[in-house]
Parts: structure tokens; sequence; C-alpha cells
């Protein structure tokens, strides 16, 4: 048996495509560009590509992009201030900081001070709360990605047992908050979790978002269940560096029933997702019809 290859790529195009259709009829019909300001603190490098990339997906989707870069250096008091001009600006929608910032910033005071209703990223404390009770919130690109691929895959997940592995707040929290609203059966396990290859064994969908290259190996999985690997590791085989996930593709890829490659799987999802948020948040922002199956 070999697994089907889910090819997050392909979706996000699609997912990228109905964005963009839905932005072009709010310009036409009411006048209104989607706004994402991202804020970039200091010049980690992996943090250019990504801010880079952010902001060429936002201007291809028809939105207009804010970039406002400041260095490493700055105080935290002028970083807090940008951020309430951008929450006070009618033309931004959404508002990311990229992450992480330099150890003298305080990330949680940062990302608390951002508008709940322009925080696209949903890290939000607010977000979080109206997640983890079943109201509307403004929800992680990252698990939004996964729940759309698991949706576009298995139509309705209700009843099917979720295993997630990781509990980070970026991640694993917040994907077990959306399998449980999708009406799954969750555990969410990690590094501390007692036969750890039994738990995952109960999983019809495993999420493996630890962060650690190739961790889950081929014998831990269900034969048949869909395998969503959140990891993005870089290594070094063969003399050569590669991209890996957090599960053996080659072992696991015999045993499930469908599962996401890396790269290719659930990296390019996670851009999509941030544009989605952002003209989910300009339409709620005026009142406007929401995006169809671009949200939780």
């Amino acid at each position: 048996m070999t697994a089907r290859i889910i090819d997050g790529k392909a979706f996000a195009q699609d997912v990228r495509a109905r964005v963009a259709e839905h932005v072009a009829r709010i310009k036409e019909a009411n006048g209104i560009t989607p706004g994402l300001a991202v804020v970039l603190v200091g010049d980690d490098p992996a943090s250019e590509v990504y801010v880079r990339s952010k902001g060429k997906a936002t201007v291809e989707a028809g939105m207009n992009s804010y970039e406002h870069r400041l260095p490493a250096d700055t105080p935290e008091s002028e970083l807090l201030a940008l951020i309430r001009r951008l929450n006070e600006d009618p033309a931004v929608h959404g508002i990311l900081v990229q992450l992480p910032l330099p150890s003298h910033l305080d990330s949680n005071l940062v990302i608390n001070t951002i508008d709940p209703a322009k925080d696209v990223d949903g890290f939000h404390i607010s977000n979080v709360g109206l997640l983890g009770t079943g109201q509307k919130a403004m929800v992680p690109c990252t698990p939004l990605g996964c729940l759309m691929l698991l949706r576009d895959l298995h139509g309705s997940l209700a009843g099917m047992e979720a295993v997630v592995v990781g509990r980070s707040n970026i991640v694993g929290k917040p994907m077990a908050q959306l399998l449980l609203g999708d009406s799954c059966t969750v555990t969410i396990a990690h590094s501390r979790t007692r036969d750890l290859p039994d738990v995952c064994r109960r999983g019809d969908i495993l999420v493996a978002a630890v962060g650690r290259p190739e961790m889950i190996p081929g014998d831990w999985i269900k034969p048949g269940a869909t395998v969503i690997d959140v990891g993005i590791n870089r290594i070094e085989r063969d003399g050569k560096k590669r991209l890996v996930g957090d599960v053996d593709f080659e072992s696991a890829a015999k045993v499930a029933g469908a599962i996401t490659p890396v790269p290719g799987g659930v990296g390019p999802m996670t851009i999509a997702c941030l544009l989605a948020n952002t003209l989910t948040a300009c339409c709620r922002a005026h009142g406007l019809r929401e995006p169809e199956g671009l949200t939780a």
C-alpha cells in the first residue's frame, strides 16, 4: 500500500486564486481593498525571506501590502506605538508582527497590543479564548491550512479519532481546538506522553507538530490513517542539506492512507491562509459576506 500524497502546493494555489477572486469582487462592488501590514524587527535571514514572500503573495492577491522594517535595537515603546497606529488605520485590515522578536522585546505584550480583529496570525489572547469556546475568531494560519486539507480529503471529520503530537500555542493547541470543532475525538500528545507510539497508532488523523526531524516512524501510524506533517526541519544527509518533516516520510507512506510531503505539503498553506485571514478580517470590518470555505 502506498499513501495518497496530499498536494498542499496545488491546494494553496487554489485558495490564493479564490482569495484573489473575492478581493476583486469587493474592490469592484464596494471600493474596498484589503490591506496587510507586516512588521519586521531586526534582520533575521529566515524572517526576511518570510516577509518578502508574504508581501509578494499579498500583492498578487490584489491586496495592499504595507511593510514596516525596524532596526533590531528598536525600543519596545516605539514598536507598541507603531502597532497602535496600525490598529487605528482603516486601510489596514490585518497586522502581522514577524516572530521571533529580538530578546529585549516581550512577544506576548507585542502580540496582545494588536487589535484582535486585525490579528491575522490568531495569536492574541482574545482570539485564543474565542477559538477555545467555539466562537468566531481569527484562527492561526498553519492549523487553519491543515483543517482545510483534511476537510478537502474527508468531507466531514465527525467521529474520527485525531492525535496531535505537539502542544505549542502556534500549532498544537489551536489544531486540537479546530478538530474538536469539527467533532473529532482529540488527543494531544507530546514528549512526556507515556507509550507515545501506541497513542499515535490510535489516530485516524495524525498531526505531527513537534519540530524534531523524522521523529515519527511508519510503525507508529495506524494503517490507512491520514498524516499531516507540520514539521520543517533542515538536516544534512549524504553531505547535502535537506528539508524533512517530523514524520519519517518513506516508512510512513507505506502505512498511511494519505500523507503531506515536506516540502510541498502544509508549508504553502500557511501563506495562503494568511491571505484568507486578511480577507476575512476586511469583510468582518465592513460587514460584508465572508468568503466561503476559507474560514474555520
